[in-house]
């Protein structure tokens, strides 16, 4: 990696934002707030993903450098509420990371991913104690996670704290206990506990995921894309039927 370069183009971005919300700035730029640019952080965090799962590295790069465009944005908007600055933001990250692994520039060992795993929540709740802002380790899982990432979080916390989410016996128990529950409320028709069951029994397969090595929102998004594939497919095969 070119330092100076990376210092260089850095620093023009951050002028760039710097010149965007100036006053012979943009007038859409200025009138941006915290609430209006999360909704594009999601929408460019969302795009890295895609870009990432299509494997074209020009993709990739295009996307990440719009996620980056709106850190410095957001980072931009604290400073001029004097809060941080974009400086503050990689200093902090950085100090971080070097806290959580000792095993690469401290004196402690691992023998595992497994065990830097476990190390860094030890240390992240340690840090969470020493500033008396420490939640239980499902609570500090993010509200706004997708819905399979979070039950994805919320049973690998559990199981480490020696808890499974589903069932004392294991997920796939468990799995066969919401099954069944599902169908007796299918066949009374009991449309809430339909709808309950049905919430459990997904929680339950993000748990076994997780239990074999994937994760379920993942696992979705790649059926999804598959579906969408074969439905456009069959669609043009049927309209080029109809054209013959």
């Amino acid at each position: 990696m070119d330092n100076e370069r990376l210092s260089r183009e850095i620093a023009a971005l951050a002028d760039l934002v710097d010149r965007l919300r100036g006053p012979a700035g943009c007038p859409w730029d200025a009138k941006q707030t915290d609430d209006t640019i999360k909704t594009y952080l999601l929408e460019e965090a969302y795009e890295v993903l895609e870009a990432v799962e299509g494997g074209d590295p020009r993709e990739v790069c295009e996307e990440l450098g719009d996620l980056l465009f709106q850190i410095l944005f957001l980072a931009r908007l604290a400073e001029e509420r004097g809060e941080f600055d974009f400086t503050d933001v990689a200093e902090r990250i950085h100090r971080k990371m070097v806290r959580r692994h000792p095993h690469v520039f401290g004196e402690t060992s691992v023998n595992s991913a497994e065990e830097v795993v476990n190390r860094w929540q030890e240390i992240k709740r340690a840090e969470k104690e020493t500033a008396g802002n420490a939640p239980s380790s499902l609570k500090s899982v993010p509200a706004a996670l997708p819905a399979l990432m979070k039950a994805h979080r919320i049973s690998e916390r559990a199981s480490n704290e020696g808890h499974d989410p589903n069932h004392p016996d294991g997920p796939w128990k468990g799995l066969e206990e919401t099954f069944e529950g599902l169908r007796n409320a299918v066949n009374e028709e009991d449309k809430s506990r339909i709808g309950n069951e049905i919430g459990r029994h997904l929680f339950g397969l993000a748990n076994l995921a997780r239990k074999c090595g994937f994760n379920s929102e993942n696992l979705l998004r790649d059926v999804i894309r598959d579906f969408i594939d074969r439905f456009e497919g069959q669609d043009a095969a049927a309209g080029s039927r109809k054209g013959q």
